[in-house]
């Protein structure tokens, strides 16, 4: 099986399972007293992105491993607006020319989603590791050469998809990588949201709705255990022609040689939050993460699996530290040289351009399909 993630098992489950079994997942084992290492210098360019307040909070919160240079935000009314917010209070403001040519390491790039990737080359040029927010632009061609000029440089671009470090989805990856399910059969998954009618303007600007804008996370985790799909088919509808053009009621089919999986992204939904859910049916087992946050999960196995009972079982998860701490603890580590990150370039490839097709979005393709599980080596 030719795997997207690391084949090195992404957490190691003990007989105890659900009890702390990632307490130390993304954090390096300490024996004896081990040497500090130098902070590392981040910016972060832009904040318009809907995550922007909340990836920044977390780089401040990991005050022993960042040290922030500075934020980059031109407009000077939007600076003195945030500036009151607790997350952005006495935060260094710093140009964009001036970060780029500082001896910051990494920069978060989270400005709107359309300038994402023009800002993104613009920190590959300078040499920088970047955190690149989702989704990667509408172009499929300028992604690529993206990646490309990444993959030149040996620079990483860790992609802000939010659930690969939720630890349901840690799990979910790690039972899958052990092979566990067996031969996946079906995913069925869900992202939706209530838009008021100020949010369907603001998402109006992407033709792919809200499959585009929000569902990228789940179709992130889709690929991640199943590979490339061979065929997707879109359904796309807009409720309220008389008041845009948003694309809020969609649902995308993934055809792979022995799995149907189904994504729907929802924004007419006033219960679509709790809602959110991500199952995985395969021939030896099944797994519900329902719902994603904060992410309560489900399994059953046809047979004992290392700490697992055979049928239906709860699994206690350990608490996260955050949405967005894990992943830019796990950007530290790659920053110093201590391990590559798990989703390289022809993942996210993959994700963007299946994202772009689920969503009605123009695409090329690009890339050969991928082995998924229980496909013959």
């Amino acid at each position: 099986m030719e795997k997207i993630i690391s084949r090195r098992s992404i957490v190691e489950t003990g007989s105890k399972v659900g009890i702390g079994f990632m307490a130390s997942c993304w954090l390096p084992a300490v024996h004896g007293i081990q040497p500090a290492k130098p902070k590392i210098r981040i910016g972060q360019i832009g904040t318009s992105h809907p995550h922007a307040a909340g990836k920044l909070a977390a780089i401040r919160g990991l005050d022993e491993l960042f040290e922030l240079v500075g934020v980059v935000e031109p407009d000077k009314e939007r600076r003195k607006a945030l500036s009151e917010k607790d997350v952005y209070r006495d935060v260094p403001w710093i140009s964009q020319n001036d970060l780029l040519n500082s001896n910051a390491s990494a920069i978060a790039v989270e400005t709107q989603v359309s300038q994402l990737v023009p800002t993104a080359m613009q920190c590959l040029t300078a040499g920088k590791h970047i955190h690149l927010d989702k989704p990667a632009g509408m172009s499929m061609p300028a992604c690529l050469a993206m990646h490309k000029l990444a993959d030149q440089r040996g620079l990483t671009i860790q992609m802000g998809y939010m659930l690969r470090y939720n630890p349901a989805f840690v799990l979910l990856f790690d039972v899958v990588q052990k092979g566990w399910l067996g031969r996946i059969t079906e995913v069925t998954a869900e992202m939706g949201k209530w838009a008021n009618d100020s949010l369907r303007q603001e998402l109006s600007e992407f033709s792919g709705g809200g499959m585009f804008e929000l569902a990228c996370h789940i179709i992130d985790a889709m690929v991640t255990i199943l590979g490339r799909p061979d065929r997707i088919t879109a359904h796309n509808r807009n409720s309220y022609p008389d008041k845009d053009t948003f694309l809020d009621n969609q649902l995308a089919v993934f055809d792979y040689p022995h799995t149907i999986a189904t994504v729907r992204c929802n924004h007419i939904d006033p219960f679509g939050f709790p809602r959110r859910h991500f199952h995985v049916v395969g021939e030896q087992g099944t797994f519900e993460i329902n719902p994603l946050e904060p992410p309560k999960v489900k399994l059953a196995f046809d047979r004992p699996r290392g700490g697992f009972i055979k049928g239906f079982q709860q699994v206690e998860l350990p608490s996260s530290n955050g949405r967005y701490a894990a992943e830019f603890e796990d950007l530290a580590k790659v920053v110093q040289g201590e391990k590559e990150l798990a989703w390289n370039s022809q993942h996210d490839l993959i994700v963007q351009e299946s994202v772009l097709l689920a969503s009605g979005m123009k695409s090329s393709r690009l890339l050969p399909r991928t082995k998924q599980a229980g496909d013959a080596e």
